[in-house]
C-alpha cells in the first residue's frame, strides 16, 4: 500500500483533500480505500454547481465487491468533477492518489483541520 501523503487531510470516511489556491479542495479516495473495495467499475459523480455540506454524501463508488457512499470534506459549491474517471474508473486502483474525483471551491477552508493528518489517517487504519 502506498504511503499517505503528508500534505492532504484525511476523513474517516477514507476521502483525501487537498487545498489548492486558497479554496479549491480537490477530493478522492485514499489507497486503503481502493485496496478494500477491489476493482472499481464505476463512479457516480456530483454535479458541478452543486452546493453540499460538510459530511454531506454526494458520490458513490462501486467495484465488484461493494459500493460505498463519498462525502464532502467541506462545505462550498461543486466546481469541477473529473470526467476521466467516469470512462476509467480503473484509474482509481491505478493510483489513488493521483486520481482526484471532484473540486470543491470551500465556504471555509479551515474546515479542513477538523479532518485527519497522514499519521492520525494511518493509525485509524492500522487499528
Amino acid at each position: 500500500m502506498k504511503q499517505n501523503p503528508e500534505n492532504l487531510k484525511y476523513a474517516s470516511t477514507h476521502e483525501w483533500a487537498g487545498l489548492e489556491d486558497g479554496q479549491l479542495v480537490r477530493v478522492g479516495i485514499t489507497d486503503f480505500a481502493q485496496s478494500e473495495l477491489g476493482d472499481i467499475v464505476f463512479i457516480g459523480l456530483p454535479e458541478v454547481g452543486r452546493a453540499v455540506a460538510a459530511q454531506e454524501q454526494l458520490a458513490v463508488v462501486e467495484s465488484v465487491k461493494t459500493a460505498s457512499d463519498l462525502f464532502s470534506p467541506v462545505t462550498g459549491t461543486v466546481v469541477a468533477i473529473n470526467e476521466s474517471v467516469v470512462d476509467a474508473p480503473e484509474q482509481v486502483n491505478d493510483d489513488a492518489f493521483a486520481t482526484w474525483l471532484f473540486c470543491i471551491k470551500a465556504d471555509n477552508p479551515a474546515e479542513l483541520e477538523q479532518l485527519m493528518d497522514a499519521d492520525a489517517y494511518q493509525a485509524m487504519i492500522e487499528e
